[in-house]
């Protein structure tokens, strides 16, 4: 090997890339915020409806324009504003590849989606960094005070890990003074209290991600999609984007997940109840803090407890999310929202460890 090519490798051997949650067999999974509140049962039918109108054998020719025609008509906005992609991870590589450089400066919170925070260190493009305060909120203000010096934003809205949500009138605020692009996504917008998806007919540098993965249960299909300007959506669909982005099966699943959009939006009610039952429970015990949340996924300090929490919950075999550090909390742990059997088996197991 040339010397070039040992040094690139010692250079992106030096980046830890994304973490993904260990898989524990058989556990109660509350670790990656998917959505076990569509039943298997409901997913098992979409699947097999869906082998049934595709052949594998052919490449997906047109299929991906099926599928956006069913997209423009969920989100109501022109066709050739939407595009897709293999799960919005791919999306926002894509974009990072091939419109940011190394002098490129992205401002975003601290934290923020780790993977959108590895693959900047991959592509070697600048952060600027608002820390979120003690409470896990942004200042609005502060936000666009370090705009000043920023190319580009990204905002996970709502946030991940925290579950931080700005009001709708300081979203409008930071995509009225920014002049740059701004990327708002949208993974966990069906759980939260708006999302901005209708601005981008009138907000040219708007660009919104968003996927099946959570609303619709779909994690394991790698389906995801944008909202953006027309000129943006056809250069990246027609040039950037791999032609055969998505796969045959994920394609018709997707398309039948959308016909029975209002069958799975009951769903997002009985999250967002069981969300406000998991947090009210957790605040009941004076030794976390527990902090407001947006998505399906509630964060709480369990200070010095973090480890011996997480274990316990392990060995009982419910596993939840170890984040340690956060700003000044120092022993985070987050849970995401699932059945209410599954909600009330982890509360039970949290009273029996704190009592």
């Amino acid at each position: 090997m040339n010397k070039e090519f040992q040094k690139k490798l010692n250079e992106l051997s030096k980046l830890s890339g994304y973490e993904k949650p260990k898989k524990i067999s058989g556990s109660l999974k509350l670790d990656s915020n998917e959505n076990f509140v569509i039943g298997k049962q409901f997913q098992s039918d979409l699947i097999n409806t869906a082998k049934k109108r595709c052949d594998i054998r052919e490449y997906p020719l047109g299929g991906t324009e099926k599928l956006i025609a069913k997209l423009s008509k969920y989100l109501k906005v022109p066709s050739n504003m939407v595009g897709v992609g293999n799960g919005s991870d791919q999306i926002l590589d894509l974009f990072l590849a091939n419109f940011c450089t190394r002098k490129t400066r992205i401002l975003t919170s601290e934290p923020t989606f780790a993977f959108f925070e590895e693959r900047c260190k991959l592509y070697g493009v600048k952060m600027i960094k608002v820390p979120f305060s003690d409470g896990m909120t942004l200042d609005v203000d502060q936000f666009l005070s370090k705009s000043k010096n920023a190319d580009l934003i990204y905002i996970d809205s709502p946030n991940n890990p925290t579950g931080f949500q700005f009001s709708k009138q300081d979203i409008q605020k930071i995509i009225k003074k920014f002049n740059g692009p701004i990327i708002i996504d949208e993974a966990y917008g069906e759980f939260s209290d708006y999302s901005v998806v209708n601005l981008v007919k009138n907000n040219d540098n708007l660009i919104v991600i968003r996927t099946f993965s959570k609303a619709f249960g779909l994690a394991g299909l790698r389906l995801g999609y944008f909202v953006a300007n027309k000129r943006f959506t056809d250069i990246f669909s027609r040039v950037i984007q791999y032609p055969y982005p998505l796969n045959s099966l994920a394609i018709e699943a997707g398309i039948l997940a959308l016909q029975k959009s209002n069958q799975v939006s009951s769903i997002f009610s009985l999250i967002k109840k069981e969300r406000e039952r998991v947090i009210k429970n957790l605040r009941s015990y004076d030794i976390f803090e527990v902090f407001d949340s947006k998505a399906n996924y509630v964060l709480f300090d369990a200070k010095g407890l973090d480890s011996r929490i997480y274990n316990a919950l392990a060995e009982q075999g419910i596993s939840i999310r170890k984040l340690g550090k956060l700003g000044k909390h120092k022993g985070c742990l987050r849970v995401t929202i699932g059945t209410k059997e599954m909600n009330s088996k982890f509360l039970l197991a949290i009273r029996d460890l704190v009592r």
